[in-house]
Order: C-alpha cells, then sequence, then structure tokens
C-alpha cells in the first residue's frame, strides 16, 4: 500500500481498511459477557465484505447468537516503512446456518486454528469501519527490549 495513499492525519479509508481486512488472518473479536467486555482472538476471513469465523460450543457462540453489537480489531507493523497501523470494526452478529454459506466461507480457507469441534460460524456485519496509520517513533536502541518490531528496521 502506498504511503501517499493515506491522508495527513493517518485515517485510513474505508477501502484502505477492507484491503487490510483481507490481507490478514487474526484479530481480536470484542463482546460484552455478563456486562463486561471480553476480547477473544479469532482467525477469520472476509466475506462479501463480512468477517467470517468459526467457534465451538461456548461464550463467543452463546453471545454471538444474541445478534447484538460487536467490535472488531487487527493491527500491524511494516518494518520496512516504520509504519503502524490498526483497523476497527463495529459490527452485529448473526449466525450462519446455511450449508452453502459455510461452504463459501471454508473456500476461502477458513479452518479452526486450534484443535477441537469448531462447527459454528459466525458473521459480523460491519456497521462502522474506521482506520489509522501513523510513523513509529524510532526506537532507543539501548533500551528497547530485544523483540522490539521497531528494531528490526534499524539492525
Amino acid at each position: 500500500m502506498n504511503q501517499d495513499s493515506a491522508p495527513h492525519d493517518g485515517k485510513l479509508t474505508f477501502d484502505e481498511c477492507w484491503d487490510l481486512l483481507t490481507a490478514s488472518v487474526v484479530g481480536r473479536l470484542a463482546l460484552i459477557v455478563d456486562g463486561h467486555p471480553e476480547i477473544f482472538p479469532v482467525n477469520f476471513v472476509i466475506e462479501h465484505r463480512s468477517i467470517v469465523f468459526r467457534t465451538a460450543g461456548g461464550t463467543k457462540l452463546w453471545q454471538s447468537s444474541k445478534e447484538t453489537p460487536a467490535a472488531f480489531e487487527i493491527d500491524g507493523y511494516d518494518a520496512d516503512s516504520e509504519e503502524a497501523w490498526s483497523v476497527v470494526a463495529r459490527a452485529t452478529t448473526t449466525l450462519v446456518d446455511s450449508d452453502t454459506e459455510q461452504a463459501a466461507a471454508d473456500a476461502l480457507g477458513l479452518e479452526p486454528w486450534e484443535p477441537g469441534d469448531k462447527s459454528h460460524y459466525v458473521r459480523l456485519t460491519v456497521q462502522v469501519l474506521t482506520g489509522r496509520r501513523f510513523k513509529v517513533a524510532a526506537p532507543h536502541i539501548w533500551s528497547t527490549r530485544l523483540e522490539d518490531q521497531r528494531r528490526a528496521s534499524f539492525e
């Protein structure tokens, strides 16, 4: 993605947000569980400009079946450009019961990473999609953790 394609304030366009979502495979799903926020890492695919993931029976499935508001977030860092980015979607959840729709998601490579039965499919219908890109401050090489991704561009 061209660095100049993002507006000067760092906000990503709608299409840039979708491009980053499409290129990603893991995100964080935020749901309200028993009155407080819970965050779940999920692998996902983008199908017809919606986010689809698989899950087992449990909290994610239970909350998603209520068709309540949810949030979804991905982020990343590009060592070559020394830029970080973040995309956040506000969405509603629905269960995907159609065999045809499940097969379409599977055809895009949606398969569980974690062992076990993940036979339930959930779709996040995105209502608001925002993102931003920003230049990351150069690390102080002597005090920055060795595993800090920013170091790679300076070593």
